[in-house]
């Protein structure tokens, strides 16, 4: 684990304790179109990056997107001034490789872009790329997949009659873009299929336990002196207080100042700033 640095990275007690940083991209760090490309930086949050990096602090990019791989992410944002290490770009499939990995899955049955299904190959699974069948598979996983048509939600199901697991990257209804809520896939596809099979998807990207472990161990930093920073109530808020992280909140995506505040207290952010350059005075 990184050693508490000598000094403290804040004089707001909250960030004093801080030594890493967890950073949602979309509505936080910037904003995509409706496809989830072409970022434009929001206000301070190249600075908050590079202050960051210049003092040492280990920082992870962590989007519950899966329309680019964690390397074309990582080049996306650094193509803007956003530079963080590629192995502390953080996506869905980031998560999904170490958990299935632990859980000894060997063929899946994958909705999804190549995005997602280029690193379970290169990662050593065995990936069936739905419309085709895979009623054998060892575990289903749902994510972003705008072409889905009804062959693919039969394949998915009669995985999962089959008795594979079944996971999807997010149930989010919706994203944060330049052009207000983007519709969120997977969770639309995952709602299709439980409506089928009775199954209920496990999540594997935010605010997941094993999001959690994941980020833990790319940053190595334990989850109680991290920094969780988003625009989602229903993502990096309940992620970092499952994880005993400082929760911040910014209103420059899906949530705003009024509906931070209306949250009942325990689910509530440790701060609440209008952006991330509030953050900035803050370091």
């Amino acid at each position: 684990m990184n050693a508490r640095p000598q000094t403290p990275l804040s004089i707001d007690p909250l960030l004093a304790g801080v030594q890493g940083f967890v950073f949602d991209v979309d509505g936080t760090l910037a904003l995509a179109d409706k496809r989830l490309s072409g970022y434009q930086p929001l206000p301070g949050a190249i600075d908050v990056v590079n202050l960051l990096r210049e003092r040492g602090v280990p920082c992870a990019a962590f989007t519950n997107g899966t329309t680019k791989t964690p390397a074309e992410l990582c080049k996306a944002l650094a193509s803007v001034g956003l530079h963080f290490d590629e192995q502390r770009t953080l996506t869905p499939v980031s998560v999904a490789v170490d958990h299935f990995r632990t859980r000894g899955y060997r063929r899946l049955l994958v909705l999804a872009t190549e995005a997602v299904y280029q690193p379970l190959e290169e990662a050593g699974f065995e990936v069936v790329r739905a419309p085709q069948r895979a009623d054998d598979a060892d575990a289903v996983f749902i994510s972003w997949y705008p072409d889905f048509g009804l062959a693919d939600l039969e394949a998915a199901s009669r995985a999962v009659w089959g008795g594979a697991a079944f996971y999807t990257a997010s149930t989010a209804p919706f994203v944060a873009s330049r052009e207000g809520r983007t519709v969120g896939i997977s969770g639309a596809l995952s709602a299709g299929v439980r409506n089928v099979t009775g199954r209920r998807a496990v999540i594997v990207g935010k605010p997941s336990p094993a999001s959690i472990r994941c980020v833990v161990g790319r940053l190595g930093v334990p989850g109680n002196a991290l920094a969780i920073v988003g625009d989602d109530a229903t993502l990096e808020l309940p992620m970092a207080h499952r994880a005993g992280a400082v929760s911040v909140a910014v209103h420059t995506g899906l949530g705003t100042a009024e509906s931070f505040a209306a949250l009942p207290p325990e689910r509530q952010p440790h701060l609440s700033l209008s952006g991330i350059d509030q953050l900035l005075a803050r370091l």
